[in-house]
């Protein structure tokens, strides 16, 4: 993941846990420069071309708000991957965006390149305007509504963001209705937890203001899934229940904060400096600067590979002996808030959501995925039937 603007945001949301990070780089460039840029593109691209001729790649451009580089960086960014690209390997990209800033030329151009866009959208109105407001304090539900739906004419492969909270929470059918009702296709809820600094083993602490409780997000999750299992099966993607099935079906996690390790989404701010974690990006977890050491040897690096064993090794007792630990595996280390029982470390503020929804949903998921295995069209799955 690289940051190549750093923490500047034309948005102020209420539970950012990014902007406090410009700070950290002081009086560094407010952007990567070309330089550093073509730099970075050629040491990922020569590391992953080690796999050998056809070898892929994929670069994810997040921010702050990376749009406000512009759309000409974004032309840069496309012609040093051509510059570098060996023949026969693949480069793909995606932009995580708020959306505001996405007139026409930005979606043509996304969906020519084929990129992946990651769209922030909290659901209707009303929720979405609460706590997504513009750097002068507006509404921007509207804007990014309508960049969605240039996106969608122009064909680009669009991933729909929605942050879960106390807001959105307790109405889970108006929330989902929403997204269905606007021809989503891909999407993903992230339940909000804490934007503070984290640190793997520190004492509990309480999650966001603007969280709501893991009773109410358990609901919310089963709540989710039973209107999808009914009627989008094979239409909507959700990626949260994409990754409750994997175990099921036999395939390993996609997601970083389920996987039993994590340290391989390591950030590269706009100065060089490579990070363990988005969420970790403090002086003691920088790994080093792609100017003064290779990508690839800081990649590899064993403070990187501690970070990322750190998830599995510090899990307590209850994780380790809980039947829920293959399909999440203690969840994400910075959302490790509360007092494990029996008192030798923490779990996830989320665990009883989890535990709650992976009950709630796991002989309906075994279905489909015996459905699946059988080589029959997800379209066909009825879940009436279980």
């Amino acid at each position: 993941m690289a940051k190549a603007i750093g923490a500047r945001c034309n948005m102020r949301c209420a539970y950012c846990y990014y902007l406090g990070k410009e700070a950290l780089l002081g009086s560094s460039p407010g952007r990567m420069s070309e330089e550093l840029l073509e730099l970075y593109i050629g040491q990922r691209i020569e590391a992953a071309d080690r796999g050998g001729r056809g070898s892929s790649v994929h670069f994810e451009w997040h921010g702050g708000e990376p749009t406000l580089l512009g759309l000409g960086y974004f032309k840069s960014i496309a012609r040093l991957e051509r510059k570098f690209r060996p023949d026969g390997a693949g480069v793909t990209n995606g932009l995580q965006t708020n959306g505001l800033v996405l007139n026409g030329a930005w979606a043509e151009f996304l969906a020519a390149e084929r990129w992946s866009v990651g769209l922030s959208l909290d659901g209707p109105e009303e929720i979405h305007d609460q706590y997504r407001r513009s750097a002068e304090g507006g509404p921007t539900h509207e804007r990014v509504l309508r960049s969605y739906e240039r996106l969608r004419e122009h064909g680009a492969f669009v991933n729909l963001l929605c942050v879960v909270t106390r807001e959105s929470a307790p109405r889970p059918d108006e929330t989902y209705g929403f997204f269905r009702g606007i021809g989503a296709k891909r999407l993903q809820f992230l339940p909000l937890v804490t934007p503070a600094r984290r640190v793997p083993g520190a004492r509990a602490s309480l999650p966001h203001p603007l969280a709501a409780t893991p009773e109410v997000i358990g609901d919310f999750l089963c709540r989710v899934f039973d209107l999808w299992i009914v009627s989008d099966v094979g239409r909507l993607v959700v990626q949260n229940f994409d990754e409750a099935l994997r175990p099921i079906y036999g395939l390993p996690h996609a997601l970083c904060l389920q996987r039993e390790s994590c340290g391989n989404v390591a950030v590269l701010e706009r100065d060089g400096s490579l990070y363990a974690c988005d969420h970790f990006v403090e002086p003691e977890y920088c790994i080093g600067n792609i100017r003064e050491r290779g990508l690839a040897s800081l990649a590899t690096d064993p403070a990187l590979f501690a970070f990322g064993e750190e998830k599995r090794r510090s899990l307590p007792a209850a994780c380790r002996e809980c039947e829920c630990l293959a399909s999440c595996n203690g969840g994400c280390p910075k959302d490790r808030i509360a007092e494990a029982p029996g008192g030798d470390g923490l779990i996830d503020y989320l665990c009883p959501a989890y535990k709650r929804f992976f009950a709630h949903a796991q002989a309906k998921l075994e279905a489909l995925a015996t459905h699946m295995k059988s080589g029959k069209a997800l379209k066909e799955f009825v879940s009436g039937s279980v």
